[in-house]
């Protein structure tokens, strides 16, 4: 039975999700750190909010562990490296929050703009400064939007009934994908100079840490207001307090923290202007249990059924695809295991070339890495880290469809290089999926790979199967099949012999000795 933890608060319909089918629910989201690294030891599934932060110790110890579920849309928490490189697959909910976080920013910017969280202090300590809170109207205002995605589409809905101006910014996003009379893409720095609110919705990476630091602050309007209810650490919070402080900009609104919860002694709990709330941004009863159901169900999904919803690290999204191409992906891996076998020094690079009716390379590519990695990888090998993995071991690989027409249905034609040179091998899959081989190194077979098989490269002349027969019959080794290639530009032969069981290493040397055979190589699949 596969058993699955969660370690945040989900609501109780996600949970029964998990337990009504049939899977054990390990519900436990006040764990302690110690105890955490004990509850992963034997979990399949591991489902978790943001209060979570699964780290690659985590991950080592979590041997079984195949899916994370995260309900929400930032993965920030996710060692997502060591994730992939473990082969577990990650998913999250992208539009679980949306509309919640799309709200409470709306939100942030009403109570910025009209001094409310300023006028209840005052109200709360006894004071009555209604003539110093005097606001602004958000009608006619310049709202800039970082990051056009679901969430910051949403907001600008939001701002339009606001009647306010609309300024966009994403580095993929073009001016052709919106209305220029309703949001005018312009570059960040654009953004931040002629804003009167500014927005950011972007996740956390190298690229967006600190995309809002001292330097960029001071761009801003000083009558300026910045929100995030993205993530902590997109806003530098040192530089942030220091902008408020010294009125480089009117007012700033946080529900994301770089750390969290929140210090008493951060610099922006004392600073001036300042709203801040603790991570509300999905924080609705309707958000909650939207991505507390859609994640239980995607987990339960992908345990029972191997189906695939939002996958981070899952570089095939369509798995009913994959399922489709299983004799040609099972074939492919078989191809990784013979050139494996095949290679006496280390796999530098691997190019995997599909011809016929296999449109779709990438699968076929990585599953033909999973089989030349197989015998040598120390994690489970899946569709997840299998590119990752070879990577790291620096071996470059590549994929391609070829157009051209074959005498095959479908092609799936590989080369491995070394430092010795380039081996290709080549096959095919027939009628009712029957795979076979249909060219070693350049010669031209037909054989079903499976069982032991020695590949023998030999001189063209009369007698060798006579004498291979004889030395494997004295041995006590019986032949299954003797499959003999020529080509007419060789001098050379190339034989494939299927046999019962696998050769001797003094049989081998007694083959590798006959001054007929030039090469000679055992496999088994």
């Amino acid at each position: 039975m596969y058993k699955v933890l969660v370690t945040d608060p989900i609501s109780d319909k996600g949970l029964a999700i998990i337990t009504d089918a049939g899977l054990e629910l390990v519900y436990e989201p006040a764990l302690s750190p110690d105890s955490l690294y004990e509850a992963v030891a034997d979990v399949h599934g591991w489902v978790i909010r943001s209060g979570t932060t699964i780290t690659a110790e985590h991950l080592d110890l979590a041997k079984n562990l195949q899916v994370i579920g995260r309900a929400g849309v930032g993965v920030d928490n996710i060692d997502i490296k060591a994730a992939t490189n473990k082969g577990v697959l990650v998913m999250n909910m992208p539009d679980g929050n949306t509309i919640s976080a799309a709200e409470h920013t709306m939100a942030l910017i009403s109570t910025l703009s009209r001094n409310i969280q300023l006028g209840h202090l005052g109200l709360v300590n006894g004071e009555w400064n209604r003539h110093a809170l005097v606001g602004n109207e958000l009608r006619g205002k310049t709202l800039g939007v970082v990051g056009l995605g679901r969430i910051g589409r949403e907001l600008i809905k939001r701002a339009h009934g606001f009647e306010m101006k609309i300024l966009g910014y994403d580095p993929y996003v073009n001016q052709e994908m919106f209305n220029p009379e309703k949001v005018k893409v312009v570059d960040i720095d654009e953004l931040t100079a002629e804003s009167d609110f500014i927005s950011v919705h972007v996740p956390l990476t190298d690229n967006t840490r600190d995309l809002y630091d001292a330097k960029r602050l001071a761009t801003m309007k000083p009558t300026a207001r910045i929100i995030n209810v993205a993530r902590g650490g997109i806003i530098n919070e040192a530089d942030l307090a220091n902008a408020l402080n010294n009125d480089v900009i009117a007012g700033a609104a946080l529900d994301v923290f770089v750390s969290e919860p929140l210090g008493e002694d951060h610099p922006l709990v004392a600073a001036k202007n300042i709203l801040l709330t603790p991570h509300l941004g999905a924080s609705t009863h309707e958000a909650k249990e939207g991505v507390s159901l859609g994640i239980c169900e995607q987990v339960r999904d992908f345990l029972k059924e191997e189906k695939l919803s939002n996958p981070i690290n899952m570089p095939i999204s369509d798995m009913s695809k994959l399922k489709a191409l299983t004799p040609l992906l099972e074939l492919a891996e078989v191809l990784g295991k013979i050139q494996f076998q095949l290679c006496d020094d280390p796999v530098k690079s691997v190019s995997v070339e599909c011809f016929g009716n296999i449109d779709d390379a990438k699968p076929v590519a990585l599953s033909f890495i999973k089989g030349i990695l197989s015998e040598s990888a120390d994690v489970r090998l899946n569709f997840v880290n299998a590119g990752a993995i070879a990577e790291d071991r620096g071996i470059s690989f590549s994929h391609s469809y070829n157009t051209d027409t074959v005498s095959f249905s479908n092609l799936i034609v590989t080369h491995v290089t070394t430092q010795s040179g380039t081996i290709e091998v080549a096959g095919s899959v027939f009628g009712d999926n029957h795979s076979r081989l249909v060219d070693i190194k350049g010669y031209e077979v037909d054989v079903r790979p499976e069982g032991v098989m020695v590949l023998i490269q030999n001189k063209d002349v009369p007698g060798v199967i006579g004498r291979v027969g004889m030395v494997l019959g004295d041995a006590g080794v019986n032949i299954a099949e003797y499959l003999l290639s020529r080509t007419s530009d060789s001098d050379t032969a190339f034989a494939v012999v299927k046999i019962d069981e696998k050769l001797s290493d003094s049989v081998l040397s007694t083959l590798n000795n006959m001054d007929e055979i030039l090469t000679i190589k055992q496999l088994a699949v």
